[in-house]
């Protein structure tokens, strides 16, 4: 394929980042949940074998989030709406959880990325989408031996993911006590807690058949490139419109974006 054939599919990556990073911002969430997806499609007309795609995708992904973690976690700080008791103690935790997922991640089956994907997907859209944000397990989030095992879980799942862990940690935190808007923001410092060891697992990878080009172990330099630019740049207007929706409003939104999302990554587990 001729360069000016692959202007498309870098413009259709370079659009990506543009959306993620305001969904990142406005979700909490590190645009994975976007960027997996499209990515995953895009690799296909640059020569990535199909067992590898969804490696690639999600390593690459997970990635892209740094940046855009950090500039959608100082816009939340700036309000007020990271909670850095919680980052204190769920940090370590997050941090191992990222580091174990992805070395785990870049070795097993397709099928188990997408399936994990789509499921976890799937049930936080429901949960998100139900008017149940009067249900509490709890008056405050965990802190403690509780609260760092449940950081770890959620650390391993969004980086086999290659999401920033706010698809979990939003609903997580809003179920323990904590509110909307607080665990968009703390879910946003998350974000960098789980991208950069996450990242470094998969950069350690050593696929087979090794990937050529611009890649290192399962990262697109590429990929990278073309996507992170664009999410730093729209992180902060989501973080901007987040704070000016409602409690419902926002929990909506992010239930019914999932709901898609968790809908098409389990149909590719069941056609792959």
């Amino acid at each position: 394929m001729s360069p000016v054939d692959l202007l498309p599919h870098l413009f259709a990556m370079l659009a990506t980042g543009v959306v993620a990073g305001f969904i990142g911002g406005l979700l909490g969430v590190g645009g994975g949940i976007v960027i997996v997806p499209v990515l995953e499609f895009a690799l296909q007309f640059v020569g990535v074998p199909p067992e590898q795609r969804m490696h690639v995708a999600v390593a690459t992904s997970l990635a892209t989030i740094i940046p855009t973690s950090i500039s959608s976690a100082r816009a939340h700080h700036r309000r007020g709406a990271v909670d850095w008791e919680v980052v204190k103690s769920w940090g370590p935790g997050m941090l191992i959880g990222a580091l174990l997922g992805s070395l785990v991640a870049a070795h097993v089956p397709i099928f188990v990325l997408t399936s994990i994907f789509g499921s976890v997907a799937l049930i936080v859209a429901i949960k998100m989408s139900l008017p149940l944000d009067h249900v509490r397990w709890r008056e405050s989030v965990p802190r403690g031996v509780s609260g760092g095992l449940l950081a770890t879980v959620i650390g391993a799942i969004s980086a086999m993911m290659g999401i920033g862990s706010g698809t979990i940690s939003v609903p997580t935190m809003t179920l323990l006590g904590a509110t909307i808007h607080r665990a968009v923001g703390t879910a946003a410092f998350f974000g960098l807690l789980v991208s950069v060891p996450g990242t470094l697992g998969y950069l350690l990878a050593k696929p087979e058949p090794p990937l050529g080009g611009m890649t290192i172990g399962l990262v697109s330099m590429i990929g990278v490139a073309l996507i992170a630019p664009g999410s730093m740049w729209t992180a902060p207007l989501g973080a901007r419109v987040a704070h000016a929706l409602s409690k419902r409003a926002l929990s909506r939104v992010f239930g019914a974006f999932l709901l898609i999302v968790a809908v098409r990554m389990l149909y590719r587990s069941f056609v792959h």
